[in-house]
Formats: C-alpha cells, structure tokens, sequence
C-alpha cells in the first residue's frame, strides 16, 4: 500500500493551475460539495476517494477516468502502468519469465488485433459486461481497447495468465498471424537468453 500512496504523493504534486479544482468539480456527487470545498490538495482529494471505495491499488479506474477528463493524459498513465504491481501478492503474478513472455504477447496482439477484439476477448473468458464497459470507456480508440481487454484478462488470470493461452484463443479466432508473431518474438526472446 505504501508504494501506491508514493504514486498518489506524487500525482498530487504534479497537479497544476485548476486541475485539482476541475478535479474536484468531477467528484461532487462521489464525495460532496461542502466536503470538496474544504479540500485544498490532491491527497485530500484521494483520501476522500478512497474513503468512499472509490480508490485503491486495485481500484483505480474512477481517477484514470478523472485524469484523462482534466487532460493529464500522463498522470494516467502512470497509474495505469503501475496498476498491476499493487494489485495483489507477487504470489498473484506469473513468474518473470512468463511475465517477459505475457509482455510481447500483449504489444504483438495491440499492434495487430483490431476490430476482432471483442471475440479475441470472449475467447479469452473476459465477461460480456467487462467487454462492454471497455468499449464505452474507449469508444473510438480501438488500441486502447485491445490494451485494457488484455490488462483485464491477466488481472483476471493473475498467476495462471498463460501466453499459450493468449496465443489459443487468437487461432480460435482466425488470427493465425498474429499468434504466429508472437512465436516469432518468443522464438527471438528464448535464442537471446531470455528463457
């Protein structure tokens, strides 16, 4: 937990001109206005959040939401990539070398799924309503999507996220050449001592 309050320690500080007020305005009907108005810096604004179950290590969707709204495209994605590293024990995640592995899987499959994406999804076992909320939450960025069906499924996964999974369910969806970039890339990464 003390990792994430260092990322939230330095998000605040990053916060400028009226972002944090823009912020706030975002957050009245979560936390309320008199509440709101009292507050003076970022911290206090996630405090409250996380107060009201609206933020955590593995509850950070609502102020990934609230950053990109104000246009800190950055501060995102510095939570979005620190994500999965406080979403539960390392006990939760895949060994380092299937961690390598999972890693290319997922840049191939961004750079090459597309529109299929929510098949790709529906193989993988990611629920209809988690495809759905994906689709709003990026409706006119199809990268965007392929990057958070794949951040959702290997949250789901945790330790038993598989790139043979991975590479299954895109042959299951005719994506021959993707799952045969990825054997590529893992061919290259298992010649240079990777495995």
């Amino acid at each position: 937990m003390s990792s994430f309050n260092n990322l939230l320690l330095k998000i605040s500080g990053e916060l400028v001109g009226d972002q944090l007020e823009k912020m706030k305005f975002l957050c009245i009907k979560e936390i309320g206005k008199n509440r709101l108005e009292k507050m003076t810096n970022g911290l206090q604004l996630f405090t409250g959040l996380m107060e009201r179950n609206k933020l955590g290590p593995d509850n950070t969707v609502f102020l990934v939401s609230l950053l990109k709204d104000i246009g800190r495209l950055d501060l995102a994605d510095k939570i979005t990539n620190c994500e999965s590293q406080y979403a539960g024990s390392p006990n939760d995640l895949p060994n380092d070398e299937e961690q390598a592995k999972l890693d290319i899987a997922t840049k191939v499959i961004t750079d090459n799924l597309g529109r299929r994406w929510r098949a790709y999804g529906r193989k993988l076992g990611v629920p209809e309503a988690k495809l759905d909320h994906i689709s709003q939450k990026h409706p006119n960025d199809l990268e965007e999507q392929v990057v958070e069906l794949l951040k959702e499924w290997r949250k789901m996964q945790k330790a038993e996220a598989k790139t043979d999974t991975m590479i299954k369910a895109l042959r299951s969806c005719d994506q021959n050449y993707t799952a045969d970039l990825i054997q590529t890339e893992l061919e290259k990464l298992k010649a240079n001592g990777g495995q």
